[in-house]
């Protein structure tokens, strides 16, 4: 399985800081890294990575227009955007660019490889301030679509609702588990059925599902 990560950041330090942290991680290596959107366009096609830790504010192209862009010739690589933003406009921006996942810089490095690893395997990471966003955006949705909703998550069982719910609130896969006592495996197979149950693809739409939008 490919398990590269390309890191597209301006800043120096914390670029230098990403690749460290994946070069150390022993499970992912590093693809390579670009100092500008307009780079990450010539290199991350060739360097074709699994995924890229995408920063937002470049100077140039931003971080969500090279994501636009790749996602549509290059759906295949998966994109994290890792930034020092949370506001709500760039975070819908960015997921509706195509980004699979959002965490925030100041994210430790044992969540931020915990996060790729559930990008790897079809979650939507995030840090859970931006999780609190997309959550209370969903919350304040007029209710109008709340009870085909409601007759959709009937279908989930008491459990897949309870990891649902957990789901909504950013938690990772590592942290459900630890939470209800069963292995990250075992929380993976919930997530599938839910995923199947909803006919959703990842933590986003069931999420959209969960708060009735």
């Amino acid at each position: 399985m490919n398990k590269s990560v390309a890191i597209v950041e301006d800043n120096s330090d914390i670029r230098l800081a990403l690749e460290q942290i994946i070069e150390a991680s022993g499970e992912y290596t590093l693809a390579g890294s670009c100092v500008s959107g307009e780079e990450a366009l010539v290199k991350l096609p060739i360097l074709n990575p699994k995924v890229v830790l995408m920063d937002i504010s470049l100077g140039g192209i931003s971080g969500i227009e090279v994501v636009r862009e790749l996602k549509t010739t290059h759906p295949e690589i998966l994109f994290m955007m890792c930034t020092i933003y949370d506001e709500d406009e760039k975070i819908f921006e960015a997921l509706s660019a195509g980004a699979s996942g959002y965490i925030l810089k100041k994210t430790s490095p044992a969540k931020l490889l915990e996060g790729i690893t559930e990008l790897i395997e079809g979650g939507a990471p995030m840090s859970s301030q931006i999780a609190r966003k997309v959550v209370a955006a969903f919350q304040n949705k007029p209710a109008v679509a709340a009870s085909p909703a409601a007759s959709a998550l009937d279908v989930l069982s008491k459990r897949e609702n309870e990891i649902l719910e957990m789901l909504s609130t950013g938690l990772l896969y590592k942290e459900i588990s630890d939470k209800l006592t069963i292995s990250s495996e075992t929380v993976r197979k919930h997530v599938y059925h839910i995923y199947e149950k909803l006919h959703v693809s990842n933590r986003i739409e069931a999420v959209n599902k969960y708060f009735g939008r």
